[in-house]
């Protein structure tokens, strides 16, 4: 049994997109709790690439591997942890800004974000304002994930935040930013919740910021 979760785990860390599927399947066929494949296999593997990528054994490359082969496997997973009723981390939904058709970045924060456990709404690139504030007035989330890989677009957040807080949603979710141009100073500037510089420490913060509530 202890095998199997360490070949998944080691699987998820070199990227094997066909091995990881396989590995889950093997792990539930043994009456491996859902629940603990999830946590043990592969959210602990997720964050051992999140700490590799931290200290630069790891880069965007290797975490993109990485991550899709855990989306592989969370495939196989996903309808055994909705039996179990699993409780995600949270929920969070994502996009890139209006303007801006950037996706590598979203997308891997998406993907880590879903390796630890948060239940991700991605809208996709190019979103306005209002088809934020639309998904949210239909669905719940906690937190509102932005980003913009272009100075041009970056005014789009604050009008995004700005449009969540005239709609009366603003004080319902948290709204985390990111991406290449965007600092710190820049999100607090804006009335952000917080700022991330890469995929890796966005989970840490959407955790910390779920944990706050």
């Amino acid at each position: 049994m202890e095998q199997v979760m360490q070949e998944l785990f080691n699987g998820i860390l070199n990227g094997d997109n066909k091995g990881v599927p396989q590995k889950v399947q093997t792990a539930l066929d043994a009456g491996i709790d859902a629940s603990r494949i999830l946590n043990e296999g592969m959210i602990a593997a997720m964050a051992e690439v999140g700490r590799l990528f931290e200290e630069g054994e790891y880069y965007v490359p290797e975490m993109l591997i990485s991550a899709r082969s855990m989306q592989a496997g969370l495939a196989v997973l996903k309808p055994h942890l909705m039996q179990a009723n699993i409780k995600s981390a949270g929920k969070v939904v994502a996009g890139t800004v209006k303007g801006d058709l950037h996706d590598i970045g979203k997308n891997l924060v998406c993907m880590m974000l879903e390796g630890a456990g948060f239940e991700i709404y991605d809208l996709g690139t190019d979103v306005s304002p209002e088809k934020f504030v639309t998904f949210l007035q239909e669905q719940e989330a906690d937190i509102v994930a932005l980003s913009a890989l272009l100075t041009t677009t970056m005014p789009n957040m604050k009008a995004t935040i700005e449009a969540l807080r005239q709609a009366g949603l603003r004080e319902r979710v948290k709204v985390i930013i990111g991406g290449a141009p965007v600092t710190d100073s820049y999100a607090q500037q804006i009335g952000a919740d917080g700022y991330s510089p890469d995929a890796s420490r966005a989970v840490s913060l959407a955790k910390s910021l779920f944990l706050a509530d």
